[in-house]
């Protein structure tokens, strides 16, 4: 019966084929999770299917069951906001590999390398109550109770304890590794211009300009897929009065009009304060 129940997804064509293409792309990120830090890599997958719930697996498979890192959670007490602090500071663990999942009630499952600012600031304001687990290992290697001891020291950091770090944590290999710069892209060559007349006139009534603005209009972007990054919240001031009389209406097309216009982007709305 168990073995039947975990293997119902393969009954169907379209779940076999879903179960196919997640086990490859997880041999493609295992192969590369011995020399890079995972929270990095899935930072740089464009997969639509790439849910959180795949994104899940992958750390349990990889990093518990594969690697054998180490883990500790936290439902967090207060409100995390700024962390770029602590990323400056888990820079510094040289000694230990370190990965941040934090789950985001309108997001879902957040993964980043916390050494890196520009991940970690990805997770936006860490919210009370939600819950954030830290993994901790040796890419591959035999872990030991520092790994425990970075995961657990990692998590209270979060929670805004001051703690003292074993200088095991502070030596070793584990470093960020800056990104290569990028080539500039070489000039197009242009084709050479001939001294003969053989384009024919444009037909009576035809619009040459309006055909050749179509012919080069670009297509509009695709949702770009994989984990995605949240940005700050940013505050504004409202007064009660606005949110009277269809205003919350117009508010949703605003909104609407805005993810129109950027399909790659979602808006969450929140209000803090009272009478709302």
């Amino acid at each position: 019966m168990a073995d039947s129940v975990n293997l119902e997804v393969l009954s169907t064509r379209s779940g076999f084929n879903t179960a196919v293409r997640h086990i490859r792309r997880t041999m493609e990120i295992n192969a590369s999770t011995s020399d890079n830090n995972l929270g990095g890599i899935l930072q740089e997958i464009e997969d639509e299917e790439m849910t959180s719930a795949r994104v899940g697996l992958l750390l349990r498979m990889l990093l518990i069951d594969k690697l054998g890192y180490k883990t500790a959670s936290t439902n967090l007490r207060t409100i995390v906001e700024d962390i770029g602090k602590l990323s400056a500071e888990f820079e510094k663990w040289h000694g230990v590999d370190l990965i941040a999942a934090y789950y985001h009630p309108e997001m879902g499952l957040l993964i980043a390398n916390p050494k890196v600012p520009e991940e970690l600031a990805g997770f936006g304001q860490l919210r009370k109550r939600e819950l954030l687990v830290m993994y901790a290992g040796f890419m591959g290697q035999d872990v030991n109770d520092d790994c425990q001891k970075a995961a657990s020291l990692a998590a209270s950091m979060f929670e805004g304890a001051k703690v003292t770090v074993p200088p095991a944590l502070l030596k070793g290999k584990f470093v960020v590794k800056k990104p290569k710069p990028k080539k500039a892209p070489s000039e197009p060559v242009k084709a050479k211009q001939t001294k003969t007349k053989t384009a024919a006139k444009p037909a009576a009534g035809a619009k040459p300009a309006a055909k050749a603005a179509a012919a080069v209009a670009p297509a509009p972007a695709k949702p770009a897929g994989g984990p995605v990054k949240m940005t700050p919240r940013y505050a504004v001031v409202v007064s009660n009065e606005l949110f009277h009389n269809g205003n919350v209406e117009a508010w949703k097309r605003i909104v609407a009009s805005y993810k129109a216009k950027h399909p790659n982007l979602e808006v969450f709305i929140t209000t803090q304060g009272s009478g709302f």
